[in-house]
C-alpha cells in the first residue's frame, strides 16, 4: 500500500482512496480533459513501473509576468500531506503544497495549434512580488571572476557538466553576486525547457554547488525556459 498521501488537506491511502474522494465531490485542484489525459497516460505507458507514477504539476517560477510551469512524472507515493492529490478517471494528478493556490481551477488540455501539444490553462496570475529576482548592474558587472565565482565555474565544469552531457545539458555561471553568495545559473542544451529542470537544479545543480561550497546560500535559474529546444508546451 503506498504511503499517505493528501488530497488537498484530505488524508488519503490509495488510489482508491481518491476514487472515493471523487464520488464524495472533492473538487480537483487542476482538471484534465480526456484529450490531454489520455497523451499523458500513453507517456506514462513508456515510463518503468507506469503503475506506481502519477502526474505532477507545479509552478516552476515566473517569467515575463506569467507562471511557468513543470510537468513530470514522479511516484504517487511521494507525495507528502501538503500536496494536492487527484484522480482524472484513472490518472493521479499531483500539485505541490506550494503550488496548490496558483493552479487551484487550472485546466491542461491538448492543443492542435502547430504541431500540437499539452497546455495549461492558468486562471490565475503571479503577483508583483513572486516576479524572480533581477540581474542588477552592478551584479552583471561585477562578473564571475571572484573568489566565490571561480569555485562555483570549477564545480560546474568538473562535477555537473560532465553528469547532465548525457542528455545535452549545459549549466554556466553566468553572474555572481558575492556579497550575498547567490549564483545565477543558465540552462542551456536538453535542460533548457526540460519539465525536469527545476529538479536538475534544487537536486542535482544546487546540491553539487551547495556541497562543494557550503557558503553558498542560493542558485538562481535565469534560463528562459519558454524558447528552449524541450518546451513544456
Amino acid at each position: 500500500m503506498p504511503a499517505p498521501v493528501s488530497y488537498d488537506g484530505v488524508m488519503a491511502r490509495s488510489v482508491e482512496d481518491l476514487q472515493s474522494d471523487l464520488v464524495a465531490g472533492l473538487a480537483p485542484v487542476v482538471t484534465v480533459t480526456p484529450e490531454a489525459r489520455e497523451v499523458v497516460k500513453g507517456a506514462i505507458a513508456d515510463e518503468p513501473d507506469p503503475e506506481h507514477l502519477a502526474l505532477w504539476l507545479e509552478v516552476r517560477g515566473v517569467e515575463a509576468g506569467a507562471y511557468v510551469y513543470d510537468l513530470y512524472f514522479q511516484a504517487l507515493a511521494d507525495a507528502t500531506d501538503d500536496d494536492a492529490v487527484s484522480l482524472s478517471e484513472d490518472l493521479p494528478v499531483v500539485v505541490p503544497g506550494e503550488s496548490v493556490d496558483k493552479l487551484r481551477g487550472a485546466r491542461l488540455e491538448w492543443s492542435d495549434e502547430g504541431t500540437g501539444g499539452l497546455m495549461l490553462v492558468n486562471p490565475n496570475a503571479p503577483r508583483p512580488e513572486e516576479a524572480p529576482p533581477s540581474l542588477s548592474p552592478e551584479i552583471l558587472e561585477a562578473g564571475i571572476d571572484g573568489p566565490l565565482g571561480q569555485r562555483v565555474s570549477l564545480v560546474l565544469e568538473r562535477d555537473v557538466n560532465p553528469s547532465i552531457a548525457g542528455h545535452g545539458g549545459r549549466a554556466d555561471l553566468v553572474a555572481m553576486d558575492e556579497g550575498r553568495a547567490v549564483a545565477y545559473v543558465r540552462l542551456s542544451g536538453g535542460c533548457q525547457g526540460c519539465a525536469q529542470s527545476r529538479i536538475t537544479l534544487t537536486q542535482g545543480i544546487e546540491t553539487s554547488l551547495r556541497s562543494e561550497i557550503p557558503e553558498l546560500v542560493g542558485v538562481v535559474d535565469v534560463t528562459d525556459h519558454a524558447s528552449g529546444e524541450n518546451p513544456y508546451f
